[in-house]
């Protein structure tokens, strides 16, 4: 399974961080006072709406000296951040904003409370209007998009002036009438609006990725990539128009030029945050992104932190989560190479995160396709994750056991598995993962916790089928602490996934070794139907005896 940092780009631990930024000049960054910038951050939501009206639909002062379009906003846009991130920031901050009003809106057009809708109809068009002139004072606006701004502005005036109408009557008649009315304008507002700015982030990017494509300067493609990968973690929407815009296609580019070497990381950093939505996987196949991944996977001479970012990218695109499949066939040409390049970066990994993002991205390819738990055994797998687990500097968190624990899974199908864990002392290794615990109350952790022990238990059940393996197992009292899982729900965190794992695991050891299961534990826990115990277990209170 891929870590959480797979499944969602908001998810992940890990911070990004610009390579580079451009100075503005010194003149300009003495205004960012922070007098200033209070005044600033308190004017967009205590000032009088009339006053927010006439002041926030003028730009803040652009400086004649300055590069063209940097703007002085001294709210959250730092000095020294390129007009690119200056415009993102603004349409981001603005387009919450007014999202927020909309939302308000229709909450109190519901209820009927008239006043509270004029006003807030005030302060979106106010909003609005403030976001368009700012940005068209930033950047020509791209004339399909002047339409949706002329359209929008319109509507946004319409609601004012039909809120205020309702101010100045009790008809109840005419009141259902005009909420009916504004309630279809309002919903044509927020559509507009909404394609305003999916417009006008796509003009930014496509602006940050003309900037990777056509200068030759590290820094400056460096800088572009950091505002692509920041967006990258406003949500799905985001990336999906970072995608139909070509980022994919220029990040690889860059991956495929020897003198950008030292940006390779950062670009598949944002590769495989691109690729959470099924646009970006469907540009990597394109451009044959895999064969781009395979090829820095398996250069020796590639840095541990490209590597690592490749094989982010592999767990990406190969997770359970997506749905389409049809940039697995290509993958299948490259795989022998890959998962070699990715059981190596888990033997050699020098810190926990390069071990969790290539035990990840293997994991997820034992899933979908049998040859690569053949290639694994045959590449000493076993030995190496296993021995991984011992090392407190590669496996340090849940995270890292649950991709270890769901390789061993996915590997102890084959029958030459079992002789190869029962060598490296495998069985011990299961019985110690059935004993994991959070150690806070993250709920992220105790998630990962519990995929472990089900997992763990799983292993065991599927290896015990060899009679060593179930052997070892029971004189390593594998048999209490299942039974122990079965019975006290805090120590499986009431997980009805763990306990079926150990119930089957349980069955199976009994089947071999009848003798090991008490009389008791047979009557509840074996001789009835799985259904039957399962819903007995579940049932039970911690006191049980």
């Amino acid at each position: 399974m891929a870590s959480d940092r797979m499944a969602t780009p908001q998810s992940s631990s890990r911070q990004s961080s610009s390579l580079s930024s451009s100075p503005m000049s010194t003149r300009m960054q003495t205004l960012q006072v922070d007098s200033v910038q209070r005044w600033m951050e308190d004017l967009r939501h205590m000032t009088e709406v009339e006053c927010m009206c006439v002041l926030q639909a003028k730009p803040i002062g652009v400086e004649e000296d300055s590069q063209q379009g940097e703007l002085i906003i001294g709210s959250g846009l730092g000095a020294g951040d390129h007009v690119a991130r200056n415009n993102l920031q603004i349409l981001l901050r603005r387009a919450l904003v007014v999202s927020t009003e909309l939302g308000k809106m229709f909450q109190r057009l519901e209820k009927g409370r008239w006043q509270r809708v004029h006003s807030t109809a005030v302060r979106a068009n106010c909003h609005v209007r403030s976001l368009v002139h700012e940005y068209s004072a930033a950047r020509s606006t791209p004339p399909e998009m002047q339409k949706y701004e002329t359209s929008l502005l319109e509507k946004c005036m319409e609601l004012t002036n039909i809120t205020e109408r309702c101010l100045h009557t009790d008809d109840e008649y005419f009141l259902k009438s005009m909420r009916e009315a504004i309630h279809e304008i309002l919903t044509d507002v927020s559509d507009s609006f909404s394609n305003m700015i999916d417009m006008a982030l796509a003009n930014e990017i496509r602006v940050l990725i003309k900037q990777i494509e056509s200068s030759d300067n590290v820094h400056i493609i460096g800088s572009a990539i950091s505002n692509l990968l920041s967006l990258t973690q406003d949500g799905p929407q985001l990336c999906s128009i970072i995608a139909k815009e070509g980022a994919i296609v220029a990040l690889f580019k860059i991956c495929r030029q020897d003198r950008f070497k030292e940006l390779y990381a950062h670009a598949l950093r944002t590769v495989a945050s691109i690729c959470c939505v099924e646009e970006g996987i469907n540009q990597l196949d394109k451009v044959d992104g895999i064969l781009c991944l395979a090829d820095i996977l398996t250069d020796e001479n590639s840095v541990e932190a490209a590597r690592a970012e490749a094989a982010a990218v592999v767990a990406q695109i190969t997770s359970p989560h997506h749905t389409s499949t049809q940039h697995l066939a290509s993958f299948l040409e490259s795989m022998h190479d890959i998962v070699t390049s990715l059981i190596k970066l888990c033997e050699s990994a020098s810190c926990g995160e390069v071990f969790l993002l290539a035990s990840a991205a293997l994991a997820n390819i034992t899933f979908f396709d049998s040859m690569a738990c053949e290639i694994l055994l045959q590449l000493n797998a076993i030995h190496i994750l296993l021995q991984a687990c011992k090392d407190k500097q590669r496996v340090d968190t849940p995270y890292s056991k649950d991709q270890v624990v769901t390789i061993l899974a996915n590997l102890s199908v084959l029958e030459q598995c079992a002789t190869e864990v029962l060598q490296e002392q495998g069985t011990e290794r299961l019985l110690l993962l059935l004993g994991e615990k959070p150690t806070s109350p993250s709920p992220s952790e105790g998630a990962a916790c519990e995929r472990v022990q089900q997992k763990a238990a799983v292993t065991l059940a599927r290896l015990s089928r060899d009679p060593d393996v179930a052997q070892t197992a029971i004189q390593l009292k594998a048999v209490p602490r299942l039974i122990e899982l079965c019975r006290s729900p805090t120590e499986r965190n009431n997980s009805d996934s763990v306990l079926v794992a150990c119930l089957a695991a349980l069955r199976r050891l009994a089947a071999g070794c009848p003798d090991s299961i008490e009389p008791a534990d047979h009557q509840q826990l074996i001789k009835p139907r799985l259904v039957d115990s399962f819903l007995l277990c579940s049932n039970m209170e911690e006191s049980f005896v």
